[in-house]
């Protein structure tokens, strides 16, 4: 299947183990929800193997990541989603509102996901097209350069085309201007003022008034460098089938598609009697449909919702899973608890991963020629000094690393563009000296940090 990411020098199809690898180059820790993952990306691959009228029997196993922000929850589902190029969309279950109050339309996550996967397949067409439509767009810069030579197109040679082409390709006529017509489409303003769910109304109404207009063209006069760019686009769309983009992407949606619902404990019931609570079990019912299975209208065709892989996450600090109407627990079968993060794990995500937090700011310093290193107590301080905010005040886990990492580095920050080449090394002393004083006093960390 070409959905999923093969391994350098592999044939196969990732397995669990290699899945939970490839996620470990990202994320620290937190195996239990890796495993979980990992297992319902390989089930997939899994029922394309089994017969077919078997397949379509075969629901996605729903996740709930239970724990607090910052431990990795999104990040998870993020990387899934790349590691098996899939069309991968978050949204907060807090935005949807049951019909009659202002919100979102439930079904717009399915639509938002589909114009994703659109886009995706669009992308990776483009490419396919590329060689292609640079050849067309060098003829067509060649007409405009050279208007009437037609030689070339009788089979003969011309000197004088051949002689610009070579310099066109060398990059000698980048700065020679060339009247260009461009097609614009004169929209009207409309602007529909709609209540809750109504948002693709506006936009497919948009689209079809548009279409009533023809396009209009006009000659304008640019350099063969910004011409090269918009004849580019021009001729890679003429050359996308549009069919069949459509087509595969509503495919990868519907076979390959994840939906990350965050906050799902926000809407989980716990007094049915009065308040916000009223419209918490209402969102659930009409989420329900989604999960369980339905179709969904689309202003590309009709999206089936039956394989999309739904992973919800929440804190359940005020709420538990169970607080859940029992339809949409039964629908969310695998859930699993992510932990909070210490020193060990702070220490762990500054220095190992492949994005790991000092690499950035190493690499933000160095584009201003600073050489910044950190000694190996620093980081531990570092990593000491979060922790400990976030248990005198919010825990929020390794996002107060970011909080804490550019108080740290507030002063080279500004002073980097003055600064001259240089090695500077960031020490344990120097990272109590900058943050001591504001952990020390509670009251000003809950500000600044």
């Amino acid at each position: 299947m070409e959905w999923i990411k093969r391994l350098p020098g592999s044939g196969d199809q990732l397995t669990p183990r290699e899945i939970v690898a490839e996620l470990d180059k990202y994320i620290v820790g937190q195996e239990d929800a890796k495993r979980s993952v990992a297992i319902a990306l390989r089930n997939r691959w899994r029922r394309q193997q089994v017969p077919e009228d078997l397949r379509d029997e075969i629901a996605p196993k729903n996740i709930i990541m239970i724990g607090p922000t910052g431990v990795g929850k999104t990040e998870i589902a993020r990387r899934l989603a790349k590691l098996a190029h899939s069309p991968f969309l978050k949204i907060e279950a807090t935005k949807f509102t049951e019909v009659g109050y202002v919100g979102r339309d439930v079904e717009s996550m399915v639509r938002d996901l589909m114009e994703l996967a659109v886009n995706m397949v669009k992308a990776e067409e483009r490419d396919k097209v590329k060689a292609k439509a640079i050849e067309a767009v060098e003829e067509r810069l060649l007409d405009l350069l050279l208007p009437g030579s037609t030689a070339a197109q009788e089979g003969e040679p011309d000197a004088t085309r051949e002689k610009l082409k070579t310099m066109l390709k060398e990059g000698r006529l980048e700065d020679r201007f060339v009247e260009l017509e461009v097609s614009q489409r004169v929209m009207p303003v409309v602007e529909i003022f709609s209540a809750a769910g109504m948002e693709d109304l506006e936009a497919n109404f948009r689209e079809m008034v548009g279409s009533m207009f023809p396009a209009r063209t006009k000659q304008r006069r640019v350099k063969v460098s910004e011409a090269r760019e918009i004849l580019y686009q021009e001729e890679s769309q003429r050359l996308i089938d549009m069919d069949r983009v459509l087509e595969e992407a509503r495919r990868k949606v519907e076979q390959n598609g994840i939906i990350f619902l965050d906050e799902i404990d926000k809407i989980a019931g716990r007094d049915h009697t009065r308040g916000p609570d009223v419209s918490r079990e209402g969102v659930q019912r009409d989420l329900l449909p989604i999960v369980e299975g339905t179709t969904v209208t689309s202003k590309y065709g009709m999206v089936r919702t039956d394989h999309i892989l739904f992973i919800a996450a929440g804190a359940f600090h005020m709420s538990k899973p169970s607080d859940l109407i029992p339809e949409m627990q039964g629908r969310f079968p695998i859930r699993v608890e992510l932990h909070s993060l210490g020193p060990e794990e702070f220490l762990r995500i500054l220095t190992e991963p492949e994005n790991a937090l000092i690499k950035q700011y190493q690499a933000l310093m160095a584009t201003e020629g600073i050489h910044l290193t950190f000694t190996p107590d620093a980081v531990k301080e570092i990593a000491n000094l979060a922790t400990r905010v976030n248990e005198r005040t919010e825990n929020i886990g390794a996002r107060r690393l970011h909080t804490v990492m550019e108080k740290l580095l507030e002063d080279i920050s500004f002073k980097a563009p003055e600064m001259k080449e240089q090695k500077i090394s960031i020490t344990a002393d120097y990272v109590r000296e900058r943050l001591a004083a504001l952990i020390e006093d509670e009251d000003l960390s809950r500000y600044i940090l």
